[in-house]
């Protein structure tokens, strides 16, 4: 259960990107993964595809908006968090990352934005 207004703020954007990408055919794997180095928020399967998704939101575009807030180091605790989550597989599935940006009320998909 979230505790503050941020974290409950957080819990309805990730909400609505889940219920976003069900929309386009994912589905849920997992949510909220947490690891020793760090968080997936959504795990979801698109057909054979294993898609591990951030979500981020911002009030507005101003200062880069959402998708601009995912710095290099976030981008290392994301490719290191699908790692440890990868361990649990014999056979890797095909992977790809994607981000749900939220700017307002403005919701963006943007699909395979890092590479493993």
């Amino acid at each position: 259960m979230p505790r503050t207004s941020q974290q409950a703020e957080g819990q309805r954007s990730e909400d609505a990107a889940l219920d976003h990408l069900r929309l386009h055919g994912l589905q849920l794997v997992e949510r909220n993964f947490r690891c020793k180095v760090g968080e997936l928020d959504l795990i979801m399967r698109d057909g054979a595809h294993l898609v591990f998704v951030e979500v981020r939101q911002r009030r507005s575009r101003e200062f880069g908006g959402a998708a601009a807030s995912i710095t290099p180091a976030k981008q290392k605790r994301l490719l290191r968090a699908a790692q440890f989550y990868l361990l649990r597989f014999r056979q890797l599935p095909p992977c790809r990352f994607d981000v749900v940006a939220i700017d307002g009320d403005q919701l963006t998909w943007l699909r395979n934005v890092l590479e493993m």
